[in-house]
């Protein structure tokens, strides 16, 4: 309910300071106010409507019992390492293996070149780090994303990936812009072969204008990866004002290639650095304004109520854990950090999100149910027998895509345990997800002490993704700077220079379009 008191940051000063979320004109806005730096207002959620539905999802995950940081009172976000104020275990860990990059984009966190030093933890370093994730309780993190900088630069990259999946890390996605996999044929074969689960990759339009970074190059990565049997995931920065109109786009070409392309990641703009209110107005857009470019452009087809927040998820793992009785993986984010659904295609080429032939609200109020009356006691076997019963009404046979037994597929899943059909199902659909970080703006202390998307750092500690980047300078910059080298010295000691990681698109080179 709005409105509703929280804690923030100064954007100036960084002082923890009092806010208020509330409604105007139906839109969600933060509010705060420094009494060094005076009152800073933003854009939050761009719609009222569509934050009461995901709000209705909140979620209060179990703490963890072996916390990084386990001091009296932690002051979050200033104690991060997870401390003992945080909800959830990590879902999913950034391990930065350079900050190197054959990029500079105008938007990115960081780079080496601007940070004036060069992080590239060594083997040893990456695998206690994995080792770290892993000694989490009650539930190891299982999912790591390699990340950058661009992790391709890394000559060793393949090292890096087997380290990951000998230490038990069953999910190892590689983040990259995709230059390498596109200029080098063979790369996605290597990374797939040596344990590469996704690539997620960046994808911010379809011409030159809204993607200069890899229009031409995109359509090639994809097809080395097609060869490679590797899965991609777009990951579009959508920026209002520069390629805001290339939502709907940008999912029409994932569904053309939905033979490798399993999912599109939209990820609004995080307005790092200081930055004045006409420029933030221009520049901001939220989860729902991303919904909504698409609803516009699918002709409804696909419209913002398909979606669900992240915690959403949260039943199913509840529904596992009352009947094996064991912590179970939880995505127990905040619900306004994300939002997603799956759509299927028919013969026509018409998108049918899960929601037309699924009542999702009606499947997880009811596996709610269920779920408390196992944790009360009642016979597994009763609950199950109920569950292959009822599973049916919750599925339009009719308006499901044919040959596809979700009903049986669930049951499997959450009685048998057996996610074989899963694969088959991420095969036959496509992830549609939003994730919105933070920024000093609309900063929400709540949203990080949910946070479920971490980063880990050499002395082992585990960090939220929104206090990591979001504090640079408390955070991501002293810790890369400690346990790198200066620019310079890395150039003296390679005989190479920074900037000849740049890529340099041929004159001549591949005319290929990622329209075609």
């Amino acid at each position: 309910m709005l409105p509703k008191r929280t804690e923030s940051l100064c954007p100036e000063c960084l002082a923890i300071i009092p806010a208020e979320i509330y409604e105007s004109e139906g839109k969600v806005r933060i509010r705060k106010v420094c009494p060094q730096h005076g009152e800073f207002d933003d854009l939050y959620w761009g719609s009222s409507a569509l934050y009461a539905k995901a709000e209705k999802y909140a979620y209060d995950a179990r703490k963890l019992e072996n916390p990084n940081i386990d001091k009296g009172e932690p002051l979050c976000p200033k104690d991060c390492g997870l401390c003992s104020l945080h909800m959830g275990h990590t879902a999913l860990a950034n391990i930065v293996v350079t900050n190197r990059c054959d990029l500079a984009c105008w938007y990115c966190f960081f780079y080496a070149q601007k940070a004036g030093f060069v992080f590239e933890p060594s083997l040893e370093q990456i695998r206690s780090m994995v080792r770290s994730l892993r000694a989490e309780k009650p539930v190891p993190c299982n999912a790591i994303q390699l990340t950058g900088g661009e992790p391709t630069l890394r000559e060793d990259i393949l090292d890096i990936i087997r380290i990951c999946k000998e230490e038990g890390i069953e999910h190892v996605q590689l983040n990259t812009d995709g230059i390498r996999l596109a200029t080098d044929p063979e790369l996605a074969m290597k990374v797939r072969g040596a344990g590469v689960n996704t690539v997620y990759m960046s994808f911010d339009g379809l011409s030159e204008k809204t993607n200069p970074k890899n229009y031409r190059e995109a359509p090639l990565a994809i097809e080395n990866c097609r060869r490679a049997g590797m899965g991609i995931v777009l990951v579009p920065t959508i920026i209002k004002s520069i390629n805001d109109e290339e939502c709907g786009p940008i999912l029409d070409y994932a569904v053309r290639n939905m033979d490798v392309i399993r999912g599109v990641n939209y990820q609004p703009v995080s307005l790092v650095g200081r930055m004045p209110r006409a420029d933030r107005e221009r520049f901001r857009i939220t989860i729902p304004d991303v919904l909504q470019r698409i609803e516009t452009f699918t002709g409804g087809q696909v419209v913002p109520e398909d979606f669900f927040p992240v915690p959403a998820a949260i039943p199913f793992s509840n529904f596992v854990e009352a009947i094996t009785g064991r912590p179970e993986y939880q995505l127990a984010s905040h619900f306004a950090c994300g939002m997603a659904t799956y759509i299927f295609v028919d013969e026509a080429r018409r998108l049918i999100p899960v929601t037309r032939f699924v009542d999702v609200e009606g499947l997880l109020e009811y596996l709610k149910k269920k779920a408390e009356e196992l944790r009360e006691g009642r016979s597994k076997y009763i609950v199950g027998a109920q569950l292959l019963y009822k599973l049916g009404s919750f599925v339009d046979r009719e308006r499901a895509p044919k040959g596809l037994s979700l009903a049986r597929l669930v049951y499997n899943v959450l009685i048998k345990h057996d996610y074989g059909a899963l694969a088959d199902f991420h095969h036959r659909a496509l992830f549609v997800g939003l994730m919105h970080f933070q920024d000093l703006y609309n900063y929400d202390i709540e949203r990080v002490k949910h946070c479920c998307i971490h980063y880990v750092i050499p002395d082992g500690r585990i960090i939220p993704f929104c206090t990591f980047n979001v504090l640079p300078e408390l955070y991501r910059d002293p810790i890369h700077e400690k346990y790198g080298i200066p620019a310079e010295e890395w150039e003296r000691r390679t005989g190479r220079r920074l900037a000849d990681d740049y890529y340099r698109r041929p004159k001549d080179g591949n005319k290929a379009m990622a329209s075609s």
